[in-house]
């Protein structure tokens, strides 16, 4: 696939609405914003917020400045946005850490949330980084979280119940890694590639974390904010086709070295 510009990725973004007009409504947003001021630890995405965020307009202001939403308290509802140059940049500082990586030929796990649309973007990007030596993480056999499975796919960490991968929010199946890993005496990850609760636990327990967001996730913008995440991608994260997500794919891996 050819390596977009910067100025063709963008034009890419907003013509398939992973970033520019989104998908995800506005008051689906505002939601969101609120659950998470007002406490309510599913929206956390495995992040400890404790009473730092608890004012909905404080979290809006994060939104606005480092995902690009309308930052007028009084749009409720209609369209938002995603500023696409705001991905980029995310996407610039992903790339600068995964060349980190690569040099140091660091312990690296992937894991998603998102199955149906981000696991091949993380496959990718695990099958670059091995090709230069890192050590992708291989999860340990028979986890269990949130009354599924916690299994590993191309390379990816997923989230597994009743023969089907799931989409989910929960931090439980990243606890469920971590301490298997631990328990067979194995190294933690020097860094962790996810998103949802995945990345923003592995964050909260110091691994170094970068991940992928949507416009109604705001906990690892704010995780990001505050330093416990290293960099939030800000992205529709399940567009209507998969495929979309390669020109991004393409364009993280040039910039962090990873093409031949």
């Amino acid at each position: 696939m050819p390596i977009l510009s910067r100025p063709a990725l963008v034009e890419h973004l907003v013509r398939t609405r992973i970033a520019g007009d989104v998908a995800t409504p506005r008051d689906n947003n505002l939601s969101h914003y609120r659950k998470l001021a007002n406490g309510d630890r599913h929206y956390w995405l495995g992040l400890e917020l404790g009473d730092r965020w608890a004012d909905e307009q404080d979290v809006l202001a994060v939104m606005a400045e480092r995902c690009g939403v309308v930052d007028d308290p009084a749009h409720r509802t209609g369209q938002d946005t995603i500023d696409p140059e705001l991905t980029v940049d995310a996407l610039d500082r992903m790339a600068a850490r995964l060349r980190k990586a690569a040099a140091g030929r660091e312990r690296v796990l992937f894991a998603t949330g998102h199955p149906g649309a981000l696991i091949d973007a993380h496959s990718r990007v695990a099958a670059a980084l091995r090709a230069q030596g890192c050590d992708i993480v291989r999860i340990p056999g028979g986890l269990i979280a949130d009354e599924g499975y916690v299994v590993q796919f191309a390379d990816v960490a997923v989230f597994e119940r009743g023969a089907s991968l799931w989409h989910t929010h929960s931090p439980e199946p990243m606890n469920a890694i971590l301490d298997g890993l631990e328990a067979l005496g194995e190294p933690a990850p020097d860094l962790v590639v996810a998103d949802h609760g995945w990345a923003g636990r592995a964050g909260q327990r110091g691994i170094d974390s970068v991940g992928y967001a949507d416009c109604n996730d705001p906990a690892l913008f704010i995780g990001e904010a505050e330093g416990t995440m290293q960099v939030t991608v800000p992205l529709d994260d399940h567009v209507v086709d998969p495929r979309y997500y390669e020109p991004l794919t393409a364009y993280l891996l040039h910039a962090a070295g990873l093409l031949d």
